[in-house]
This record gives C-alpha cells, sequence and structure tokens, in this order.
C-alpha cells in the first residue's frame, strides 16, 4: 500500500515537472552553439573607413583574398570614405554582430576620437577587437633646405625662430598632426601647422623646399631620402630601421616619449560571438605567417603582429589615453 502510494506520488511530481517543462518555468537546456561551425555561411565584408589604394586598404585586401582561398568564401572591401574615418567606423559599428562584416583600421581610429567628442560610436564599447595586424615605421624629415641635420639643431632652430618654421600634415587632426604637436609640447618650441588635403601635396611641398618638416612613414620617407629630396631626421620607432641603419630613433636623439608607430588592426562589432572572434583571430595569425603575405606587408614598410584580441585591445585603451593631453595642448578642433 505504501509503495503504490509512493509511486503515485512520483508520478504526480514527474507529470508536473513536465508541465512546468513545457510552459517555460523551468528553463531547458540550451542547445550546443552551430554558429561557429557554420560560419563562416557568406562573402565577409571588410569594411575600409578610408580610399583604394591606402595602407589600411592594401592590407583588407590582402585578408579578403587568404579567407577567400583558406576558408572558400568570398572576401569583399568596402570603401566607406568620409570625416577622417569616421562615416566608415560608425557603419562598421552598427553592423549585424555575426561575424560577416570586420573593419580594418590604423591609428587614426583612436585619433578621432581625441580630436572629435561628438562621434557616433564608442571605440571600446561599439567594437571587439579580432587581432592586431601590422605596424609602421614613423619618422621625421626635413625639406634639403632647412639647415637642421639633426632632431638637436632642429629643436634649436626652432627656439631661435619662433614660429617661423613650419610643418606639413596630411590633414587637421591626422595622426601626423598630434604627432608633431607631441614632438612640440616635449621639446617646448613653436612651429607653424599647415594642413594638406592627403599626404601627397604635403610631400611635394616638403620636397620642394616650400615647407620645412613632416612626418611620415619611413617606406614612404625611402626613395625620397635616396634621391636627396629630403632629409630623415629620426624613426620614432623603438629600435632602428634596417633600410636606413645610420638614422637615430626620437629616443636616443633625447624624446623618449615621442615614439609612434602606425598601427593597422581589424575589428568587428561589439555583440559578436566569443567562438566567432576566437577563429578569426587564429586565422588571421596563421595568414600572417604565411611567407607571402609577409613578403607583401614588407612592400608597404609594415612588420607583421599578430597575437591574441588582447593585444589590440590594449594598444587602442593606450592610444586613448595618449592623445587627449596633446590635443587639449595644443587646442585641436574637429573640422
Amino acid at each position: 500500500m505504501k509503495f503504490r502510494t509512493w509511486n503515485a506520488s512520483l508520478a504526480g511530481v514527474l507529470l508536473a515537472l513536465g508541465a512546468a517543462f513545457s510552459a517555460g518555468a523551468i528553463a531547458q537546456p540550451s542547445p550546443p552553439p552551430a554558429m561557429a561551425k557554420a560560419y563562416p555561411s557568406r562573402p565577409i565584408v571588410f569594411v575600409v573607413p578610408f580610399s583604394p589604394g591606402t595602407g589600411i586598404d592594401i592590407i583588407a585586401r590582402i585578408l579578403a583574398q587568404k579567407f577567400m582561398e583558406r576558408w572558400g568564401q568570398g572576401g569583399v572591401v568596402d570603401n566607406k570614405v568620409g570625416a577622417s574615418g569616421n562615416i566608415g567606423s560608425e557603419i562598421a559599428a552598427k553592423a549585424a554582430p555575426d561575424g560577416h562584416t570586420l573593419m580594418v583600421t590604423a591609428t587614426s581610429f583612436v585619433t578621432n576620437s581625441a580630436v572629435n567628442s561628438n562621434l557616433r560610436y564608442d571605440p571600446v564599447k561599439s567594437f571587439v577587437p579580432i587581432s592586431l595586424v601590422a605596424m609602421g615605421t614613423m619618422s621625421l624629415v626635413v625639406s634639403t633646405n632647412t639647415p637642421a641635420q639633426s632632431v638637436k639643431e632642429f629643436v634649436a632652430l626652432a627656439k631661435a625662430n619662433p614660429g617661423e618654421l613650419n610643418y606639413a600634415s596630411s590633414g587637421n587632426g591626422t595622426p601626423q598632426h598630434l604627432t608633431m604637436e607631441l614632438f612640440k609640447l616635449d621639446a617646448g618650441i613653436v612651429v607653424t601647422h599647415i594642413p594638406y588635403k592627403g599626404t601627397a601635396p604635403a610631400i611635394t611641398d616638403v620636397t620642394g623646399g616650400r615647407v620645412n618638416a613632416l612626418f611620415m612613414p619611413v617606406h614612404t620617407a625611402l626613395p625620397y631620402v635616396q634621391q636627396n629630396r629630403m632629409r630623415m631626421l629620426a624613426v620614432l620607432a623603438r629600435e632602428r630601421t634596417q633600410v636606413l641603419p645610420n638614422v637615430p630613433t626620437m629616443s636616443e636623439a633625447g624624446y623618449p616619449n615621442v615614439q609612434v608607430e602606425n598601427w593597422y588592426g581589424v575589428l568587428a562589432p561589439a555583440g559578436t560571438p566569443r567562438e566567432i572572434v576566437v577563429k578569426l583571430n587564429a586565422e588571421i595569425n596563421a595568414l600572417l605567417a604565411a611567407p607571402d603575405v609577409k613578403e607583401n606587408l614588407a612592400r608597404q614598410g609594415l612588420t607583421p603582429v599578430g597575437g591574441a584580441p588582447s593585444l589590440l585591445a590594449d594598444m587602442i585603451q593606450s592610444e586613448l589615453k595618449r592623445w587627449p593631453r596633446v590635443v587639449s595642448a595644443a587646442g585641436i578642433k574637429a573640422d
């Protein structure tokens, strides 16, 4: 009798549990995630916030080609130009977080944040880092009719003639602009800024002797230096560059804080699943180890980096803390 009573009670409990599961009162186990297995299910779009032919664009096209070769899915480079890269960044931030839209970006991603307080995206909250891809070395060059033969002489010349020396940049608020303002702040000098619409006209006026100085990538400056159309005073990396080993670093010249390198990285919209981030990061690290990719990047003056997503996250956080002081001291405003 007791056994039948207990058995009936157990049956009642099981019936009640079944009803609760059906009604959703008790959470049912989630099915195993299938997204990583199915990913990618269509072509991956690489949003590039700058025009075709730029360093960022070249990197995006390398990635798109390699992804197509290795994953069998097409890679599409989508150049969204305008507002110093802010238009493309906003579009990428608002894309579906499913791993099929990525953004290839660079140093200007963080300098834009320092210059413009009205961005319609957050450089940290709106994105998830995938991988740091490459680094490029910056240099300080001067026109051949500028008397300075070294950083020390350039500083002395600027101090002796406040505001008479000038420098070019590819535009207001660009990394070139901010780098010189950082140097001016540390050196205590006054040099007049002349912003251009792009790097090409800035180079033209430096090589023509109409502008005194410019910060620019080493590989871009190299042919002009070799042709004696520019003079390179220093590189802004930790170590001297192999292509011009006699040129000192800014640290050796007495300005260790003026160490600025162009970095390039890949981001995805916030909310992209962790398993997709891991898969993308592993894929980028694998292709960066390929000899042809290394060779292609070297032709652009870039060194492959790779590493965990946290490496890019740390780079962004460090840069976001660095530039507001410079922007504030120089009174830089967005155009």
